[in-house]
């Protein structure tokens, strides 16, 4: 059943994959402060994430909600995470509540848990097999700022499910690459998620049911870092990519 979406930072390299295969399968509200430059599948609201009558207007109507806005940069300074990461989103929780969302899929990222790719007890991370995984039941171990920012949101995504029973899930985004990742970047294959399972993804956390929940959105790649078992469980996401596979 199609849904109204709102889809903030929708200009953005992960809107651009979910709308790639998604444009016909919603109706979509389209949210970047950088003005559309071709044509959209629906209404497009140019605003920043933390213009507060914005987003409340912006919300108006919406089902789900796929909050990707914020400052992307790993080396982003505290200012413009704190500002545009932290304080953007928890507008973005905070108007969904009072526009009555259903769901909102919050877009966190690997950089969540990245240091403890620095963890001596961590195995090699590119592998065939191995008991550890990261499944999204571990603390978060961020290992720069940006970092930091995506697991704030995650935090704030428990907490307006707790105190408001929004529905959240928070996904641990990977290595998005349209095409296959190098053949020598073992790190990007290990988390690769290609454009087409990123899409599926997001369709998933927009029709599935569920409380609250962090998954890993990777594509079913045969050596991994991440589990995506609980993305399989709860959103029965079902990729269809492996960075094994290449031409």
């Amino acid at each position: 059943m199609a849904q109204s979406v709102l889809l903030t930072g929708a200009a953005g390299r992960v809107g651009e994959a979910i709308l790639g295969d998604l444009a016909d399968e919603h109706e979509w509200r389209l949210l970047d402060r950088d003005p559309p430059t071709g044509e959209q599948p629906g209404e497009f609201v140019v605003a920043d994430i933390t213009d507060e009558d914005a987003v409340r207007e912006a919300m108006d109507g919406i089902d789900a909600v796929i909050h990707l806005a914020g400052d992307p940069r790993a080396e982003a300074p505290w200012d413009s995470v704190f500002t545009n990461n932290i304080d953007g989103t928890q507008t973005v929780f905070e108007a969904a509540v009072d526009a009555g969302v259903d769901r909102v899929a919050f877009a966190s990222s690997n950089h969540a848990v990245g240091a403890y790719e620095t963890d001596d007890r961590t195995p090699e991370m590119y592998r065939p097999d191995d008991d550890y995984l990261l499944d999204g039941t571990e603390l978060p171990r961020p290992g720069n700022l940006y970092g930091v920012s995506k697991a704030a949101g995650e935090t704030l995504g428990r907490y307006y499910h707790d105190e408001h029973d929004l529905s959240v899930v928070c996904v641990r985004i990977g290595n998005l690459t349209e095409g296959h990742p190098p053949i020598d970047y073992e790190r990007g294959q290990a988390m690769w998620l290609s454009y087409r399972d990123c899409a599926h993804l997001f369709d998933r956390c927009i029709r599935a049911d569920y409380g609250y929940e962090i998954v890993y959105g990777i594509s079913d790649n045969d050596r991994k870092y991440y589990s995506i078992d609980r993305a399989r469980e709860v959103l029965d996401y079902d990729p269809q990519d492996n960075s094994a596979h290449h031409d």
